[in-house]
């Protein structure tokens, strides 16, 4: 990958030597997996309502499969954007409203009840990870109450306001490298006129 990047770059930029360690943590990491999962999850309930209601026995709710596969495609592009702490805590709401509409396919006369059975346990188990996982990315990303900058010291003079005083003398001059370009009319013949009949 180092060297991918450096192939974009001018002749005379640095080059990427090596990286440093990642920033992101495990409940980064998790995350992100919960975040790919979800849109994945997400187009297979909109791409195949009908073989998913079939198997758990829950046809004519195709409508309804094919609003959660938005709802968590959703909920998979937030769990992979900065704001990760709001796509997983939405990924726990999504779990209970899954909880809740397999719960009411786990009927006794619903022949495919035993397929219900199996994929309650899967979202509950899918529930437990999104829990850790949000939980986790709060509590890495929190800002604590005594975390705040504060500024008011600081006078904008790294060596003290009274060193600063007197450090432009008299005698300064400017750099050449750090001086303004002339401008075209100081240039122009005109204007050289017009300063020696100033």
């Amino acid at each position: 990958m180092l060297s991918i990047s450096n192939i974009a770059r001018s002749e005379g930029d640095p080059k990427v030597l090596r990286s440093g360690p990642s920033s992101r943590g495990g409940t980064d990491e998790l995350a992100r997996a919960l975040g790919w999962f979800s849109i994945g999850l997400g187009l297979a309930e909109l791409l195949a309502p009908r073989q998913i209601t079939r198997a758990l026995g829950m046809e004519g709710k195709e409508m309804l499969v094919r609003g959660y596969g938005l709802r968590e495609i959703g909920h998979g592009i937030l769990s992979l954007s900065p704001d990760k702490k709001a796509g997983l805590w939405s990924r726990v709401g999504g779990d209970a409203l899954d909880l809740a509409t397999l719960a009411s396919a786990y009927r006794p006369d619903n022949p495919k009840r035993g397929n219900v059975g199996i994929a309650l346990a899967a979202v509950a188990g899918i529930t437990l990870l999104d829990l850790v996982g949000a939980q986790g990315v709060t509590s890495r990303h929190r800002r604590t109450g005594g975390d705040h900058r504060r500024y008011r010291d600081r006078s904008g003079f790294p060596q003290g306001l009274q060193r600063a005083r007197g450090a432009a003398r008299q005698d300064f001059r400017v750099p050449p490298d750090m001086q303004a370009a002339p401008t075209a009319a100081a240039l122009s013949p005109s204007g050289d006129r017009a300063a020696s009949t100033a």
